[in-house]
């Protein structure tokens, strides 16, 4: 990362509690402020990552979510309103997050994930957050996330299950190698509670801190899963598919 562009006073004090974090300091915090940081779909779990990263500093989100915001978001997409019930999701999210870190730049836009804007999303970002519902998009940005070489941060969740893991080009398995295919049955809307896919946002942004500053282990050719159900938790150790037609050749 060139030209790095110190904190300023506001920020030290801002974040003065995570920089005593061992590890991170306030080099990670320099490394925040000059990131840039892509999320597919900022619903009930993207939002959770962004408000988590906005309010640790990173310095620049590109964010991409279609659609107006319905009484059904309400349950656990954190960035919405009912005040703007019937508006432009990606207003709200950008308004909200703006009144948390008003530093924050963001680059908004307003339509999910396509063959169209995909090359050009990942392309200005240096890690992607992979939140989409639909396996169409998580796999456009896989795709890109490989050939571009840039690491994605992959969660999912259904009903009270969620599952994370980091993906890092030729060094990790990709998602292709883990879901080879769209699992039977996968629909849009599905199960789901706000609780579960806000502590999996919590954990998915901990992971972008992490692969940015270089703080703890991240979760490479591993996944992370847990069920809140009986909260039991498991850390499944996962392998690249040589054959794999998206990361099979690196």
């Amino acid at each position: 990362m060139s030209n790095i562009i110190p904190l300023s006073e506001e920020e030290k004090a801002t974040y003065e509690w995570q920089m005593t974090v061992p590890g991170f300091g306030e080099k990670g915090q320099e490394i925040l402020k000059n990131s840039t940081v892509m999320i597919s779909r900022c619903g009930g779990l993207g939002s959770v990552v962004a408000y988590e990263l906005a309010a640790a500093g990173i310095g620049k989100m590109v964010l991409a979510h279609g659609g107006n915001i319905k009484y059904s978001d309400l349950n656990r997409q954190l960035l919405m309103t009912h005040d703007a019930l019937g508006t432009p999701r990606i207003d709200s999210v950008e308004k909200r997050l703006k009144e948390l870190n008003p530093r924050l730049e963001i680059v908004k836009v307003a339509e999910n994930v396509t063959e169209e804007n995909v090359i050009d999303l990942v392309e200005q970002s240096d890690i992607i957050v992979d939140s989409a519902p639909l396996f169409k998009e998580r796999y456009l940005m896989n795709r890109e996330a490989v050939r571009q070489n840039k690491p994605l941060v992959e969660c999912a969740m259904y009903e009270l299950q969620s599952q994370l893991t980091t993906i890092i080009p030729g060094k990790t398995p990709c998602l292709s190698c883990i879901y080879p295919d769209t699992p039977d049955g996968w629909k849009r809307q599905f199960p789901v509670f706000g609780a579960v896919s806000g502590s999996l946002g919590c954990m998915a942004a901990m992971e972008v801190i992490k692969v940015l500053s270089k703080l703890g282990e991240p979760l490479y050719s591993k996944l992370h899963t847990y069920d809140l159900r009986d909260m039991s938790t498991h850390t499944i150790k996962i392998l690249k598919n040589k054959n794999c037609p998206i990361c099979g050749g690196k």
